[in-house]
C-alpha cells in the first residue's frame, strides 16, 4: 500500500542537522506505513531549495506531500495533525512554525523570528501531489532559499486553490548560529523579490510589500549626494543612525552586537540596493 503522505526534506552539508529531523520525523505519532521520508541531498549539484524539493515531491508516492527543512524539529502529531486539516476541496495546508529565542536576542535571531509569521512556508506546508503536477511544482528559478514558497503560495491562489490551516501541526525551527555579519551577506537574496514582483505583482504589492524600500534608496542617495551637496552627509547620517536603533531595540546590549549592527547598519543598505539592482536588471522587474 502506498503511504498517505510523503515527506521530503532538502538538505546541503549539515549532517547533524538533518540527523536530528529525521529523529524527529521517525517517532512520529502517524503509524509508520502511512508516510515515507525522501531526503534530497543538495550538497554536489547546489541546484537550490526550489530544484531538491521538486525532485523531492517527484518520487514521493503519497498524494499529499509534505515539506519541512534540515534544520527543523518537527512536533511527534506534526504529520497527524497536518493530514486532518485536509478535506476533499482542500488542495494545502500551512502548520505553525515556532521558533524559539533567548530573553534578549540578536537583531539577526529577532530577524530571523518573523518566518513566525509567514503566511506559507515550505518549512510546515503539506500540498496534494496532483496540484503540484499541475502547476509544475516549484520555479528553479529561485536558486536561494529565498521567495520560492512564496512564488508556490501565489501560483496556488492565483489557480483559485483551497488554503487551509492547521495551528496545532507544529515545527520547532531553531535559528541557527550565525557567523558575524550575516545580516549582509542575506542580502543577495533580494535579487528574487525582483522575479517575485515580476511574476505576481498584485500578490506581491498586497502580501509581501506595499511600497519599495525608498528608505534603503534615500540613504544610498544621500551618499552619493554627500560629495556635491554637503547637508546629505547630515541626511545620511540620522536616517542611517536611525536604521541602527531600530535594529538595536529590544535586542542584546552586549558590546560585539553592537558593534555588528552599527557596521553593517552603514553597509546594508548599498548592497541591498545594489542586489534589488541585479533583481530589477537580471529579471526585468521592477524594485521590491
Amino acid at each position: 500500500m502506498n503511504p498517505a503522505v510523503s515527506v521530503v526534506v532538502p538538505t546541503c552539508g549539515r549532517p547533524d542537522l538533518l540527523r536530528r529531523c529525521v529523529a524527529a520525523l521517525e517517532t512520529q505519532s502517524l503509524a509508520s506505513d502511512a508516510y515515507e521520508i525522501i531526503v534530497v541531498d543538495d550538497t554536489l549539484t547546489r541546484r537550490g531549495p526550489a530544484a531538491v524539493r521538486n525532485i523531492g515531491w517527484r518520487r514521493a508516492r503519497a498524494p499529499i506531500v509534505a515539506f519541512t527543512d534540515d534544520d527543523t524539529v518537527p512536533d511527534r502529531d506534526w504529520l497527524a495533525r497536518g493530514l486532518a486539516a485536509f478535506a476533499p476541496d482542500i488542495d494545502a495546508v500551512t502548520g505553525r512554525i515556532v521558533m524559539p529565542l533567548p530573553a534578549t536576542p540578536t537583531d539577526y535571531e529577532r530577524n530571523e523570528q518573523g518566518l513566525e509569521r509567514a503566511e506559507f512556508v515550505t518549512a510546515n506546508c503539506f500540498v496534494r501531489r496532483e496540484v503540484l503536477a499541475r502547476l509544475g511544482g516549484f520555479d528553479e528559478s529561485f536558486r536561494l532559499p529565498w521567495r520560492e514558497d512564496s512564488d508556490l503560495h501565489f501560483r496556488l491562489l492565483e489557480a483559485g486553490s483551497r488554503i487551509a490551516r492547521a495551528p496545532d501541526a507544529v515545527v520547532v525551527h531553531p535559528v541557527r548560529p550565525a557567523a558575524w555579519g550575516v545580516s549582509l551577506r542575506q542580502q543577495r537574496k533580494v535579487m528574487f523579490d525582483a522575479l517575485l514582483l515580476r511574476k505576481h505583482r498584485a500578490l506581491y504589492r498586497e502580501r509581501i510589500r506595499r511600497v519599495p524600500r525608498w528608505d534603503y534608496y534615500a540613504v544610498v542617495a544621500a551618499l552619493a549626494l554627500s560629495p556635491f551637496w554637503p547637508p546629505a552627509i547630515i541626511i545620511w547620517v540620522v536616517l542611517t543612525a536611525r536604521f541602527c536603533l531600530y535594529r538595536l531595540r529590544g535586542t542584546s546590549k552586549a558590546p560585539a552586537h553592537i558593534a555588528e549592527v552599527v557596521i553593517t547598519s552603514i553597509l546594508i543598505p548599498p548592497v541591498s540596493v545594489f542586489w534589488r539592482l541585479v533583481g530589477a536588471l537580471k529579471f526585468r522587474a521592477g524594485f521590491g
